[in-house]
């Protein structure tokens, strides 16, 4: 909820341009590099912003463009002022045996942060989030780009949609 509200801008992402996509957890090998990489190449204007500590991969083979910025591991209470400045948020999942049965804490986390979410079809997120259309789900660099072109062009401006979000999160604890 704290992310809700407006924030002092962490100093590590105050001089990243908008609009912002963001991603906070571990970097490791159930992450989909190749989407990452082609979505920074598809839309150069747009600033990932990732978040979390790299573990289980080599830094020096994670995607390098200008707009893709690795911040590193960050408290989680520092979190909320991250989240509130990003207009979107992006579950980058690879659908591989490392992600076959996960279940992602962050895809409520970013709901109750009032973000929009694209995530990959990670079976935990598809049910229940993307099929009560909380979450959009995409797989492909044009899908993922085309669900966050709408998302950062509209961004604020669905109260139903956060309506729905907070009704399903209090009925369901993570």
């Amino acid at each position: 909820g704290r992310a809700r509200r407006d924030q002092p801008e962490p100093a590590d992402q105050a001089a990243i341009a908008r609009p912002r996509i963001g991603y906070s957890g571990v970097i490791d090998e159930r992450m989909d590099y190749a989407l990452i990489d082609g979505i920074a190449a598809a839309r150069p204007d747009w600033q990932l912003v990732m978040v979390g500590p790299v573990a289980k991969v080599d830094p020096a083979g994670l995607p390098r463009r200008r707009n893709i910025h690795w911040l590193g591991k960050k408290s989680y209470p520092e979190l909320p002022a991250y989240l509130a400045g990003w207009d979107a948020a992006l579950i980058p999942f690879a659908r591989n045996d490392a992600t076959r049965f996960i279940s992602p804490t962050k895809t409520p986390e970013y709901l109750a942060a009032g973000l929009p979410v694209v995530s990959t079809s990670i079976r935990d997120v598809v049910t229940p989030y993307g099929q009560k259309n909380l979450v959009t789900i995409a797989d492909t660099v044009d899908e993922t780009v085309a669900a966050l072109d709408t998302m950062v062009s509209r961004h604020g401006d669905s109260p139903l949609w956060l309506r729905r979000v907070d009704e399903v999160l209090a009925r369901n604890g993570w």
